[in-house]
């Protein structure tokens, strides 16, 4: 397909195709002119480069189905075919109605204004007659989310609601084509209203007195099949991602908050116990690579936990939330679940770092080091455009992903591959989590006020009165220099109680691959264990087990 003259004779047997359905004649050239159209297209999307938009499904889709319909003899598979495709037609606008309505764009009116000031599908003066008229802007975009939204009534009080809905449909897609420059909709859309009009006509018009009306029931048995299956589906993950693992335990907090955790690796009763903090909308288990490495290969004690509302833990506090309330369950964690008199390192990714920078001063002198994971910086909404700008998006996507998740669509969600990358055990416990409403909902709830309480944060980091390493990921600094000016303030916070503290970036890493890619975490575990070695552990490798004093400092990484 990628050869120049295949393309431009595709190209020019679709216009001979389709000049030849103009004529008139049998109706059978007409059905492989119509097959042939959609096929053709199909094939080319291989070949351009920005495939195809939803004109183009929407006319593959009309184009197969009347093609098939021409061909076959029995007037019910014809009436199967045709409630297909006016089936298709409905959710085309059901769907993209309600997907609008979850933005809050388009119900507070700002949509339309904000598409029409673009270069792509913009149009000047619309966008000034919408800034000059902002009642009628916003009476106009309410509209266009009830036609779209309510579009399935059009099957009620036995179609006396169709010509409406069509001429409203149709007049939509006129006016897109004039004024945002989507042509093809306008031809393409309304090549599917026919069949709503046949579908929604009355068993008593005589045009369609015969007409077989069993694949819209089967239609809908199917959609309760398919909605039962996913509540199902559902439910067992639901089950999977609160049962914690084997041997999981549990504490409660001084806000009555249940956490889960894990503890593993060395049974010694001395030397530091490493307590793994998880970042926003993750898991515990994405610390898994480094947590085979630390303990199986190194044999140091590690617990990981996860916070309240994430997987198995649970928050029970009915106050607001805050992240100091995150910073006490961690002070309280170490309590209950690090013996007395064990010190413990705590290492923190991204949001789970400015957690444990938190717990710090309440934990005092059983903080024997900190490690700071490409970690959140409190003045990074400040002093960071790229982080400002990614973070108003951020708020759209995560608030979208908690609704939808709570309404059940995340039986619908890919398995992302990332999920693939952690260790074979964790990876389905994870996608269950990764689905479940609880991880969305709880962070959300943090990001909203994580945004609230950064929000022109101007107040300078206090004194950490422990050994610090910062690990930089080189793709987070490399897309945005400023991050790394931040991390060396997290580092002078431990220099500036007269303790170590240093930045190092790790090379080739990412923000979240730093955790998930087997090499990478492997590097950022050896990493932490020779922090551990030299600035934890007193006299360095003196009292330490074997396998840590042999530990070696990984390369591929720039320490500053």
């Amino acid at each position: 397909m990628s050869g120049r003259r295949t393309t431009l004779a595709i190209h020019a047997a679709r216009v001979a195709a389709s000049t030849a359905m103009l004529l008139p004649g049998d109706h059978r050239r007409r059905a492989v002119g119509s097959l042939f159209l959609a096929a053709s297209t199909t094939l080319l999307q291989a070949r351009h480069r920005y495939g195809t938009d939803g004109s183009d499904q929407v006319a593959t889709q009309v184009q197969t189905v009347t093609g098939l319909a021409r061909l076959v003899s029995r007037p019910e598979t014809k009436d199967a075919l045709m409630w297909y495709l006016a089936l298709q037609a409905t959710m085309s606008y059901a769907c993209s109605g309600w997907a609008k309505l979850a933005g809050e764009k388009w119900r507070d009116g700002s949509a339309l204004p904000g598409v029409m000031r673009t270069r792509t599908y913009g149009f000047g003066t619309a966008y000034e007659l919408l800034r000059k008229y902002p009642r009628t802007s916003k009476l106009v975009q309410h509209g266009v989310l009830a036609m779209e939204c309510g579009f399935p009534v059009i099957y009620l009080f036995g179609g006396r609601l169709t010509r409406p809905l069509v001429a409203a449909a149709g007049s939509f897609h006129v006016a897109n084509a004039f004024v945002m420059g989507l042509g093809r909709f306008m031809t393409a859309f309304p090549a599917m209203h026919p069949v709503l009009a046949y579908t929604t006509a009355p068993r008593s018009h005589p045009a369609v007195a015969g007409r077989d009306d069993r694949m819209a029931k089967t239609a809908l048995v199917l959609l309760a099949g398919g909605v039962t299956a996913a509540s199902a589906l559902m439910a067992a993950r639901r089950a999977r991602v609160v049962s914690g693992w084997p041997h999981s335990r549990t504490v409660t907090t001084r806000h009555g908050n249940v956490l889960s955790y894990d503890a593993g690796g060395s049974k010694a009763d001395h030397g530091p116990v490493i307590v793994f903090n998880h970042g926003l909308a993750s898991t515990a288990e994405h610390f898994s690579w480094m947590a085979e490495r630390l303990t199986f290969d190194l044999d140091l004690p590690l617990v990981t936990y996860s916070r309240a509302g994430y997987g198995p833990s649970r928050r029970h506090r009915t106050a607001g939330y805050t992240l100091q309330e995150s910073a006490d369950d961690i002070v309280d964690l170490v309590e209950a679940a690090v013996p007395d008199g064990r010190p413990v390192v705590l290492v923190g990714h991204s949001l789970g770092a400015e957690f444990n920078r938190r717990a710090v001063a309440q934990l005092g002198d059983r903080v024997a080091g900190v490690v700071h994971l490409d970690p959140t910086h409190p003045a990074q909404l400040v002093r960071s455009d790229k982080q400002r700008k990614g973070g108003e998006l951020f708020t759209d996507s995560i608030q979208e992903l908690a609704r939808w998740t709570r309404m059940g669509f995340g039986a619908l969600m890919a398995r992302p591959k990332w999920v693939d990358d952690l260790p074979r055990p964790y990876r389905e416990k994870v996608f269950a989590m990764y689905t479940d409403s609880r991880m969305w909902s709880a962070a959300s709830r943090e990001w909203n006020t994580v945004q609230a309480e950064f929000d022109g944060w101007s107040e300078n980091l206090g004194p950490l009165q422990a050994p610090g390493l910062v690990l930089a990921a080189q793709m987070t600094v490399d897309v945005d220099p400023e991050q790394l000016l931040m991390y060396h303030d997290i580092a002078k916070t431990h220099q500036a109680a007269g303790e170590s503290g240093e930045v190092t970036v790790l090379e080739g890493a990412g923000h979240d691959t730093m955790l998930t890619d087997a090499r990478q975490a492997r590097t950022v575990a050896d990493h932490i264990a020779a922090f551990v070695r030299d600035h934890v552990v007193p006299g360095g490798a003196q009292g330490t087990n074997e396998k840590l004093q042999s530990a070696k400092l990984p390369t591929g990484s720039e320490t500053e």
